[in-house]
């Protein structure tokens, strides 16, 4: 009994998948949906993220697909000035990619499953909803519904990647810790190019304001000139209908950026924020990763990339204990290191950033800026600032842990 099963065929499902089948493991995905969902989520890849994905030879398939940026600079957005720029440029002595790429979720998925699925030993199978996990004295049997009706799969193990509403974590009974935001997030794309308006833009950018804090990204989408997108908040008495609605959406972009003529808008979409980290990542045969292990807000873009993290370092340690070469005890040490690395590099980075972005008090944003300005001027600090936006010291810390 050496097969994994792993529910939910996300990029964490999938790299988690792509990682135990290089190591000889046979792997079954089970995914509800039809076929890989083209949802407008995560799309910056850190380079932290880009040495695993290197590991497992996806960068060079992707990376002519994906748009490269080093920097990212955080703007005042009520003056429109420039507060200060990273370059991740800066590290290319010690790290082995420079940048990031921007390179949605969705293709990273459609990617991993085009190139190495749907064999005997890395079988993804959609239109497969979990509906029951039962332990037995040498595995777990897993019952999931299929358009052939009520299947069973015998597994080595489950993995959770199921995302936020995890529906592998409830049957496991693991609580979910954590808080959810007052306000809603609103994500608009436009083929707009921002760029014609004002020139001091890089592929990302983060806007503070008292009022109406904004990021803005730029991504390949499906065109060679790209999408941008804009992330703003919204307030808990506005509801879907209204913030959805074609008149308030352009009402949004042109405060962000007035300009001659309506934005053309390729979608939009609304959604609740949260900060919550389970309990644990693993209770007997069952393990957690991703948005199913930990969810937190978007600014830093550290969602994906730590649920990749903790993929890699499951894959790392699931395939000795199946093969009987250590201790399955080695699966508590994974979660004691991904929980550390969620609670105090994940959650506590993102929290930060918000704060920082949303920051109301004149003077606090006054000294938020000077030392954010100084941080980026000095070369040791920027660097250290950069490390650990890019995940670097999270994955250093947690392999400390024992």
């Amino acid at each position: 009994m050496s097969r994994v099963a792993i529910v939910g065929a996300g990029p964490v499902g999938m790299v988690c998948a792509l990682a135990l089948n290089r190591r000889g493991i046979p792997v079954t995905v089970l995914e509800s949906e039809p076929a890989p969902v083209k949802d407008q989520r995560a799309a910056t890849i850190h380079p932290s993220t880009l040495e695993m994905l290197d590991e497992l030879g996806v960068v060079e398939k992707i990376r002519e697909h994906s748009l490269l940026s080093s920097t990212y600079r955080f703007h005042d957005r009520p003056t429109g000035d420039l507060v200060a720029e990273f370059d991740l440029g800066r590290l290319e002595d010690e790290i082995r990619f420079p940048y990031v790429l921007q390179y949605e979720q969705y293709k990273l998925t459609a990617a991993i499953a085009a190139e190495y699925a749907n064999e005997s030993d890395f079988d993804v199978r959609f239109c497969s909803t979990l509906t029951g996990l039962t332990e037995t004295a040498d595995g777990i049997e897993v019952e999931y519904t299929s358009p052939a009706g009520t299947e069973r799969l015998q597994a080595a193990y489950v993995v959770g990647c199921d995302g936020g509403r995890s529906t592998v974590r409830k049957l496991a009974g693991i609580e979910f810790e954590g808080f959810t935001y007052p306000e809603r997030f609103i994500k608009i794309a436009t083929s707009f190019d921002f760029k014609t308006v004002t020139s001091n833009l890089s592929f990302r950018n983060y806007f503070s304001d008292p009022h109406e804090w904004a990021n803005l990204f730029k991504v390949r989408g499906e065109t060679p000139e790209g999408l941008w997108r804009v992330i703003l908040p919204i307030s808990h008495d506005e509801d879907d209908a209204t913030a959805l609605s074609t008149a308030r959406v352009e009402e949004r972009l042109q405060k962000f950026f007035p300009k001659t003529g309506a934005y053309q808008v390729e979608y939009v979409n609304v959604y609740g924020v949260n900060q919550r980290v389970a309990a644990t990542f693993r209770t007997g045969r069952i393990l957690l990763a991703g948005d199913s292990a930990h969810v937190n807000n978007p600014i830093g873009g550290m969602g994906m990339n730590g649920g990749i993290h903790d993929a890699v370092n499951l894959a790392e340690k699931l395939p000795p204990v199946i093969r009987g070469e250590a201790d399955d005890d080695l699966l508590d040490l994974y979660s004691r290191q991904r929980r550390h690395a969620a609670v105090n590099y994940i959650q506590a980075q993102t929290i930060a950033n918000k704060r920082l972005l949303e920051e109301r008090d004149p003077e606090v944003r006054r000294h938020n800026f000077d030392e954010l300005r100084r941080t980026a001027e000095n070369f040791d600090t920027a660097r250290a600032y950069m490390r650990r936006a890019a995940l670097f010291d999270s994955l250093q810390d947690a392999a400390a842990i024992s």
